[in-house]
Formats: C-alpha cells, sequence, structure tokens
C-alpha cells in the first residue's frame, strides 16, 4: 500500500510538471532596432476631415509604444512610419424600399511606406482600409464621429503593426 501511494504521488507530480502551459510576450523576432518614428500622414482624400491625420499619427504611435520597447523619436529612427490617407468615403451599403439609405458605411484608406533602417527587407508598401457602418437615418456627427474614427484607427493601426512587427 506504501508504494501505491508513492507511485500515485510520483504520477501526479509528473502530470502537473509535463503539463504546464507557459505563456509570455515573445517581441517580434526579425525586427532588430531601438527606435521608431512617425510621420505626419497627410490627408489627401477628396472627403477632408479636420484633424484625422493628427489622430491616425498619434493612435499609431500609441500602439507601438505599449506594445514594444521602441522608443518614440521625432527624425533618425531605426523604424520609420509615413504615408497618405488616401479615403475618407461615406457610401450607401443596403437600400430600403423608398429607395433611401437603410444603413451607410465610413471608410477610411492609408497608404503605409515602412522602413526599417537596418534592414531593408523588411520595408512594407501597402495600403490598409477599414470600415464602420451606422444607419442611414442618422448623420455621423459627434460622439458617433468619434467612435466611428476611434474603431476604425484602432483597427486600421492594429492591422499596420501586424504586418510590419508581428513577425512570429
Amino acid at each position: 500500500m506504501k508504494h501505491i501511494k508513492y507511485l500515485f504521488l510520483i504520477l501526479t507530480f509528473s502530470t502537473f510538471t509535463n503539463c504546464k502551459v507557459q505563456y509570455s510576450f515573445t517581441p517580434p523576432t526579425s525586427i532588430i532596432a531601438e527606435t521608431f518614428q512617425v510621420d505626419r500622414f497627410e490627408n489627401t482624400s477628396l472627403l477632408f476631415e479636420p484633424g484625422l491625420d493628427l489622430l491616425f499619427q498619434n493612435t499609431l504611435q500609441d500602439l507601438i509604444q505599449n506594445q514594444t520597447n521602441y522608443r518614440l523619436e521625432p527624425s533618425g529612427a531605426d523604424l520609420i512610419y509615413e504615408g497618405e490617407i488616401t479615403d475618407y468615403r461615406i457610401a450607401p451599403t443596403t437600400a430600403t424600399a423608398q429607395n433611401t439609405a437603410a444603413q451607410n458605411r465610413l471608410t477610411i484608406t492609408v497608404k503605409v511606406r515602412f522602413y526599417n533602417t537596418n534592414n531593408e527587407e523588411d520595408d512594407l508598401d501597402q495600403s490598409f482600409s477599414f470600415f464602420y457602418d451606422f444607419p442611414g437615418s442618422s448623420q455621423l456627427v459627434g460622439a458617433q464621429k468619434e467612435t466611428a474614427h476611434e474603431e476604425i484607427l484602432d483597427r486600421l493601426t492594429q492591422d499596420i503593426f501586424n504586418a510590419t512587427l508581428a513577425r512570429w
């Protein structure tokens, strides 16, 4: 009986030590850098939205600072983000029987040029786009507009981060 207790303890101990799962944040492996910069993304879209360029720049900077150890620099950084806001568009997505918009969609498209001064193979030139749907009976103003911008820019910057830095 004594041997069974020891055998049970050994089996229990080995089960718990062998089945453990470890989670840890691993920084991007192929990106060797210490600093980054995000240049102003000029709004070149036909429908101009004041302040969107600065809001996008700040959102991208905040995301990179919160998810990496890279230091933000105004110029001369190892990693450089630049580009333009190429499209800011509101269009109907569905119609009612009375031929009015049942739902509208705000779409923002950003063209990004990413440069890794330490490794040109990491450079990227790509457009990213995301949208926000809202009822056709309402105007995109005030808090709803802020919510739309926040949701779109959060998604755009996460997609940009994943394409440029999250190389697992």
